[in-house]
């Protein structure tokens, strides 16, 4: 298991983006909401969308180094290469870890159930 998050992990681009909104299949809950599809290289991938809107700097960097954390712990629980955007909602910022984590399970284990059907 790979339990580091490089580079190669993260979807940077605005046309990976663009992409992904294009060809999305969309999975939420109260706190975020994931949209996702088959990626185009060997490994799966995260983006992390967090608006002005959700908080200010430090909010929206806790969340995204949350989602991040999560995401690197519990990639294997993915089948299949996949690319995942993960955008938060404005209740994300009140979260604490551990209502973060619990969040982002339950979107996890939908993607990991809609993708195996």
């Amino acid at each position: 298991m790979r339990f580091f998050f490089t580079k190669a992990d993260r979807i940077l681009k605005r046309p990976d983006f663009l992409r992904l909104s294009r060809k999305e299949k969309k999975i939420s809950n109260k706190n975020f909401v994931a949209t996702y599809c088959p990626g185009q290289f060997e490994n799966t991938r995260l983006g992390i969308t967090v608006s002005k809107k959700v908080g200010n700097a430090a909010a929206r960097n806790r969340i995204k180094r949350f989602s991040r954390e999560y995401f690197r712990l519990n990639r294997h629980m993915l089948a299949g290469c996949l690319d995942i955007n993960i955008t938060a909602r404005k209740t994300a910022a009140g979260l604490t870890s551990e209502q973060t984590f619990l969040s982002l399970k339950d979107i996890f284990d939908r993607i990991s159930r809609s993708n195996n059907d």
